[in-house]
């Protein structure tokens, strides 16, 4: 089978599937079996692969394509994925954002990252903010596992150790978390059903850190139509300068405070 073969039945299969971009879909599991860039497979459609079918299979099956792929581009980096944590998402991309506007003009701050999961947003600080101390914590053991693989294979120096909630009483000059928000995963997409459920699934753990945090800044993912919310309880709690920030679709995702 050739590539341009490949990806038309790819293509096809992914769709019926109803996964939402197909054509993206089946490009990127091609390139991946052939093992150049998705940019480099037009100019080689007619090369033949092996290998495609059995990603084929777990991406038509709807596991995520980060998890298939085994990899996924976080700002300026690739992180490892698997099942140990979730897909690190374009929106959690905008927390980094709104933290590296906070964290201008402090030296050597040191930041705590509440349930690193992956260690997409810890490691996307330290990248960016070399001189940041960086701190991440998580309940989950294999959370940690990949955590402390993708810091490695990175080669950014971030603390990563168990710890929950009450790591943010400790004394930061910013907290950032990505907590579970989400009430149930019925009627959500059936790549969420891959994910671990313990990260996803949840509520009230904003209001929590945010009344057990000492710190400077705080900044929370929240989900859609959680924002007003979790704002009020920033403000109960004695935070000042609170700010709701919109994801690039338009949804408020980012509550942010200062105290």
């Amino acid at each position: 089978m050739t590539a341009r073969e490949a990806l038309a039945e790819a293509e096809r299969r992914l769709a019926a599937a109803g996964v939402d971009t197909p054509r993206v879909d089946a490009e990127l599991l091609v390139s991946h079996a052939l093992g150049i860039s998705r940019t480099q497979l037009h100019a080689d459609l007619d090369r033949e692969l092996d290998g495609v079918e059995p990603l084929l299979h777990r991406r038509e099956q709807r596991e995520p394509l980060a998890y298939v792929l085994g990899k996924w581009g976080f700002r300026r980096l690739t992180l490892k994925t698997d099942e140990r944590a979730l897909v690190p998402r374009p929106e959690t991309e905008v927390v980094v954002d709104r933290c590296l506007t906070l964290l201008d003009g402090l030296t050597a701050p040191r930041v705590l990252d509440l349930g690193v999961g992956s260690g997409a947003i810890a490691l996307a600080l330290k990248d960016e903010r070399p001189d940041a101390v960086v701190t991440a914590v998580d309940e989950s053991g294999v959370a940690l596992e990949l955590a402390h693989e993708n810091a490695a294979r990175l080669g950014l120096d971030v603390e990563i150790r168990r710890g929950g909630i009450e790591a943010a009483a400790a004394g930061w000059d910013l907290v950032v978390s990505n907590p579970p928000y989400v009430d149930s995963l019925d009627g959500l997409q059936p790549e969420l059903r891959y994910e671990p459920e313990y990260a996803l699934v949840g509520s009230g753990l904003h209001e929590r850190i945010a009344e057990a945090a000492r710190t400077r800044f705080l900044v929370l993912e929240v989900g859609a139509g959680q924002a007003d919310r979790v704002a009020a309880a920033l403000e109960a709690f004695g935070y000042r300068e609170i700010r709701v920030t919109d994801d690039l679709a338009g949804i408020p995702r980012v509550v942010e405070g200062v105290r």
